[in-house]
């Protein structure tokens, strides 16, 4: 990897940094981003960024820069940003507080039930024979994970067939009945669904319960302030009506 000081170019004396393509990359789109990954992509970076010079240069060159339809334009950007900046400033000072985080996991704690799920892993096969035979053959030793990697059909037989975990809803229902009645460290007999026969092995299984505060404090932090910056926002605008005398006519 080369140093971010690295010169790739240069126009009339300013020099094009590595540090130049990377902010520039920064700003567009991951996807449109990656398109630049490779070093031809970085090249044809690099090229714009020379382009993008060069017309500055030139519209300088051309006193562009004193036209009254540059100045107006350059106004109208400039009354943008300084409105998203305004906003930025005036919600910027807003926070949550624990007691405030505390009160709104107390009065919403139906929002943080966690349901019953369970973690299983699955042999999926044809046909319910070929099932009972691969039943019979872990039951005189073959481990799942073998098991599952040498005859299941289903791209999870990578992982030994390890589906990870799941709740209620995820599944088929015949799939989902199965793993849910089962102990842990059990397996079924063949379960019948749409996609074939399954083996299912219960890995484990928690209970519903109620998230702790600790593992929900984030998100309840986040929707607090957010809440407030709304708050702020509406009663920040009333006041600015009266301040800047504001008739609305619609």
């Amino acid at each position: 990897m080369m140093n971010q000081n690295t010169v790739l170019a240069t126009v009339n004396g300013k020099e094009i940094t590595e540090q130049d393509v990377y902010a520039f990359l920064s700003e567009l789109d991951p996807q449109i981003a990656a398109q630049f990954s490779s070093p031809d992509g970085v090249k044809r970076l690099v090229n714009e960024l020379v382009n993008g010079e060069m017309l500055y240069l030139y519209a300088m060159e051309n006193s562009y820069d004193q036209e009254e339809d540059f100045k107006s334009e350059l106004e109208r950007v400039k009354a943008n940003i300084l409105k998203k900046y305004a906003v930025n400033k005036i919600l910027s000072e807003v926070s949550a507080t624990e007691d405030e985080i505390t009160q709104f996991y107390n009065d919403n704690s139906e929002r943080f039930q966690k349901p019953e799920a369970v973690r299983a892993s699955h042999i999926l096969v044809d046909e319910f024979e070929k099932a009972k035979e691969i039943q019979d053959e872990i039951h005189q030793g073959l481990s799942f994970e073998e098991a599952a990697q040498k005859y299941s059909t289903c791209p999870s037989m990578q992982v030994g067939g390890d589906l990870g975990e799941f709740e209620r809803g995820k599944m088929v229902p015949e799939f989902e009945e199965a793993a849910f009645n089962l102990k842990e460290g059990e397996l079924s007999e063949p379960v019948k669904t749409q996609f074939g026969y399954h083996l299912i092995k219960l890995q484990y299984k928690n209970e519903a319960r109620l998230r702790t505060i600790d593992e929900v404090r984030e998100q309840i932090k986040q929707q607090v302030i957010r809440a407030k910056q709304e708050e702020k926002y509406f009663n920040t605008m009333e006041e600015f009506k009266n301040r800047y005398n504001v008739s609305i006519n619609i």
